[in-house]
């Protein structure tokens, strides 16, 4: 039997970008606009983990302002439904190439 509740939320692009785009996580400016991120660096690092610990508050919010339980929905439902989703629309919404809004030297090994 897979335990959906105890899956972690996935720490890529889209999900770490819909924070970003509204806000929740604030990048210094002046990093925005330099080079293209390497994946191992300190702010990637950074950004995906506050990624995975905001998506485990969110699905909580959400579930609450449902009134659903975690078996009704899990953080797969808020993924595949709701995050992934959503970051997607807001990066084309805000950039015409939907890129994420880091700028990453993307190796397809992370993301």
């Amino acid at each position: 039997m897979c335990e959906l509740n105890g899956l972690t939320g996935l720490a890529e692009y889209r999900n770490g970008g819909l924070f970003v785009d509204c806000g929740v996580i604030q990048p210094d400016k002046a990093i925005l606009a330099h080079q293209p991120l390497d994946v191992a660096s300190e702010i990637v690092v950074e950004w995906r983990a506050l990624t995975v610990a905001l998506l485990d508050e969110m699905v909580v919010r959400v579930r609450r302002q449902l009134a659903v339980n975690e078996d009704d929905f899990p953080l797969a439902c808020l993924l595949q439904g709701g995050s992934w989703s959503a970051g997607r629309r807001l990066a084309q919404q805000l950039r015409p190439d939907g890129s994420p809004p880091l700028r990453l030297h993307m190796t397809g090994t992370v993301f």
